[in-house]
């Protein structure tokens, strides 16, 4: 009976644990903050949003006649809606433009698509102008999903007193945020209802996901009579844009991966180093354990065979002691029938087995050597043993390498993914003609391009073979000081040693001091010899 009830007893205790450890993890989920929008990347996402502006001019004076909003697709390709730019198919004196966010000025540009069944419009910029451009994302969006609205209404501009010479001057996007409420569409073309907040001059510009990328096109609001009822608003979605882009034979830029903030990507990091951290201690006790359990039996191997060895010497020594013995009796037996003479023969004979006893049972292995041959006995057991993995690709920081992203490390929006050819030099040369930087945080080299708003920090790890790009989706004044930090720094040739290369390490962190404390972007790459 009392073993019953202890049983009972210890199944009671087991389901108790077993229910505390799944409150435990459900609190904490429900106690997990929410993954909402990064700020970086909305803004980020604003420097491709314009603001689209239709001019009447007389030589002498201009006169603004409408604006709304756009986003670029391509370096100098504006996607907007249709209504936005109607007025310029019913009189072509009118003049269209395109101001960006960030610059000093706005460029002229042109009609080159229209499509007003389902209020789409194409603008190329005219000469020479740019922009940045936006992402697109080929997916279906999620029923309540958190979306971002980003354009210029011209209700601020009214509350700001905004002069027609402020409108046509670069200015930043405002930004409103809002979730998708239900799947209901229009019946004149497909789009998506949303609660993002927008003005008259919000039109043509882009409905963002949580990672700044394009899900629809900004177009009407809902109209109502009765100021209590609340406000909804449509965006043509993303079938009728990529549709509009086909025809048009624009190819933009797409990314359908999930989104996942840098935060997700921490406490995932954190998890594994934390999981990396216990299995290494685990294996590190195991092979401790394995090590103690292979000298305790090499000890107890080497008494053994030292206590054989003693045995068999001491046996060895009394032998030759009593051949000596013998040998000396029989040369007094000799010596007494040839008048008290011994031969030389029996002399040297037992003094050579006398001598032999005497050297072997010296020679015998002493007790204290038990411990020295347990350690030598040691190294043959490990020596046995297979290599680990680790030994293979102890040499591939030398070869030639193919890094392939893994998706479950890494948060990209914007990026094509492609796998890296990379090789390796010990002394932090890449490919054979980039050198790394050597500063504490490892090895790593920063890029700051002249014709792109982006700033990469590329680092390799030599220990666990991980390639790891990080990119930063600044400003145009966040760029403008990056290019002039790099100006003044003096990349060292590969092979110049590694003083140099700590050197430009540290005179890499004053680009470092100037990005966000959080990337856009993270990359990270398995790299694995190239076959």
């Amino acid at each position: 009976m009392r073993s019953k009830q202890n049983s009972a007893r210890s199944a009671g205790m087991r389901v108790a644990k077993q229910i505390t450890a799944f409150l435990t993890l459900l609190f904490a989920a429900l106690a997990a903050p929410a993954a909402l929008a990064d700020p970086a990347d909305i803004s980020a996402a604003s420097r491709s949003v314009v603001r689209v502006v239709i001019i009447e001019s007389d030589g002498d004076r201009a006169n603004l006649i409408t604006h709304g909003t756009g986003f670029a697709v391509t370096p100098n390709l504006i996607v907007t809606n249709a209504h936005v730019v109607e007025e310029l198919r019913r009189d072509d004196t009118l003049i269209a433009g395109v101001v960006p966010a960030e610059g000093r000025n706005g460029f002229p540009a042109k009609l080159v698509a229209y499509s007003p069944g389902n209020d789409l419009a194409l603008l190329r910029i005219e000469g020479g102008g740019s922009i940045t451009p936006i992402t697109l994302f080929p997916g279906a969006p999620g029923d309540g999903s958190e979306v971002y609205a980003v354009g210029y209404p011209g209700n601020v501009d009214l509350a700001q007193g905004l002069s027609m010479a402020d409108l046509v001057t670069p200015q930043a996007a405002v930004k409103t945020r809002g979730y998708l409420s239900g799947g209901r569409s229009s019946r004149s073309f497909d789009t998506l209802l949303h609660t993002a907040p927008l003005g008259s001059g919000n039109s043509g510009g882009p409905l963002l996901d949580s990672c700044g990328r394009v899900i629809g096109v900004n177009s009407f609001g809902t109209v109502s009579d009765n100021s209590t009822d609340s406000a909804f608003y449509f965006a043509i979605s993303m079938r009728e844009l990529s549709a509009f882009l086909r025809r048009a034979n624009v190819d933009a830029h797409t990314s359908g991966l999930p989104c996942r903030s840098i935060a997700d990507l921490d406490r995932a990091e954190a998890e594994r180093a934390a999981g990396e951290q216990a299995r290494l201690a685990a294996q590190t006790a195991a092979q401790a354990d394995a090590k103690q359990r292979a000298m305790d039996k090499a000890r107890r191997d080497a008494e053994l065979a030292i206590l054989s060895e003693r045995d068999n010497g001491m046996a060895l020594a009394a032998l030759l002691l009593v051949a000596a013995l013998g040998a000396g009796g029989w040369g007094m037996v000799q010596a007494s029938r040839h008048r008290g003479r011994f031969q030389r023969k029996h002399v040297f004979g037992a003094g050579a087995l006398l001598l032999a006893a005497v050297v072997t049972w010296f020679l015998r292995p002493s007790l204290a050597s038990i411990d020295q041959r347990a350690r030598e006995l040691v190294p043959a057991a490990d020596a046995s043993s297979p290599a680990g993995s680790a030994s293979g690709m102890a040499e591939a920081g030398s070869t030639r390498m193919v890094c392939v992203l893994d998706p479950e490390r890494s948060r990209v929006t914007v990026s094509d993914i492609t796998d890296v050819p990379f090789e390796w030099s010990g002394d932090g040369c890449v490919n054979g003609k980039t050198q790394y930087g050597l500063a504490r945080d490892g090895w790593s080299r920063i890029l700051v391009p002249n014709g792109e708003e982006t700033v990469s920090v590329n680092s390799y790890d030599p220990d666990s073979h991980t390639y790891t790009v990080e990119r930063f989706l600044v400003g145009l004044d966040a760029m403008t000081k990056a290019r002039a930090e790099r100006a003044r720094l003096n990349a060292p040739a590969c092979g110049a040693g590694e003083d140099a290369a700590r050197k430009f390490g540290d005179s890499q962190q004053a680009i470092k001091a100037l990005l966000p404390p959080e990337p856009n972007e993270r990359m990270r790459y398995n790299c694995q010899p190239a076959p």
